[in-house]
């Protein structure tokens, strides 16, 4: 069977033939904790204490209701990849187990990252950016095209497209979306700002202010109709990387001016004392008021 032909089966199949929980015992073997290493591919960056302390609860007192499910690790003898489990080989580890109970599955390199992106949409969901972000590697790394993705997933090809859409937004604008600061819808309207600078300072204060998502689109439809194409002079590009960076790491306009024999500033704006303090704080890492005390 091809790849092509495993993906497209659709998200019962993957599950049914990767994850199914109605597991023989004789499948279900244990392995020590230390021979298990995270997928590498896992989309999911953050797990709260709070989830995982709560899932470390359930384990020690019900125990673990579902094997974790691993493949051999590429080129090593002693070591499993997890496809399935994340969240409870985590919980485990922080109860001290020594050993887990588990099902050794056969997963390709090309099916591991849709079979993990799948296990979490099913148990535990991704935060949008997380979401984009796998879906944008099946098809950079696996040719896959949305429609594949959508039917691999069960989702609608418009919600895949939607989604990786998402990525087009400055990484400060995206920080804001993986931290449940900003919703998907906010982050959607946010798409049309197409100044990143100006995305930036309306994300952050959307989220401050905690405005609705038609707030946000009206501000950002408000933002388009004042934009005006302008002429610029050419900027180095090593002058540029430079200043993108430290914009994006402030969340703030910032301007590199270079004058005569070497010599120039770097200007970086704020927008009020709190946007001040914030700035101060992260470039010093001491506040205000631990310098003038």
């Amino acid at each position: 069977m091809t790849r092509r032909d495993r993906l497209g089966k659709g998200l019962g199949a993957l599950l049914g033939e990767y994850m199914d929980p109605e597991v023989e015992p004789s499948e279900i073997s244990k392995l020590p904790v230390k021979m298990i290493v995270p997928n590498p591919v896992q989309p999911r960056r953050v797990f709260t204490e709070e989830e995982l302390s709560d899932l470390a609860g359930s384990i020690r007192e019900n125990g673990l209701l579902q094997p974790l499910v691993v493949r051999p690790a590429p080129g090593s003898s002693d070591r499993f990849e997890l496809i399935a489990g994340e969240r409870r080989l985590r919980a485990v580890t922080g109860l001290g187990w020594e050993k887990v109970p588990v099902v050794v599955r056969d997963a390709s390199d090309d099916t591991l990252l849709v079979l993990a992106l799948v296990e979490n949409l099913q148990r535990s969901a991704l935060n949008p950016m997380e979401e984009a972000e796998a879906y944008a590697a099946l098809g950079d790394q696996y040719g896959m095209s949305q429609a594949e993705i959508a039917t691999a997933v069960g989702k609608d090809r418009s919600t895949v497209a939607n989604l990786v859409r998402l990525l087009k937004l400055p990484p400060s604008v995206r920080k804001l979306v993986e931290s449940g600061s900003l919703s998907m819808g906010h982050a959607r309207a946010l798409l049309s700002v197409t100044e990143p600078m100006r995305a930036a300072e309306l994300a952050r204060t959307a989220a401050k202010e905690g405005w609705s998502v038609r707030e946000v689109e009206r501000r950002a439809k408000s933002l388009g109709a004042l934009a005006r194409p302008s002429k610029t002079k050419a900027v180095d590009p090593t002058l540029q990387a430079l200043q993108d960076s430290i914009r994006d790491r402030f969340s703030t306009r910032v301007a590199i001016k270079q004058g005569r024999g070497g010599k120039g500033s770097i200007e970086v704006k704020y927008h009020g004392p709190d946007d001040f303090e914030r700035i101060f704080e992260m470039m010093m890492g001491k506040s205000v008021s631990e310098i003038v005390e």
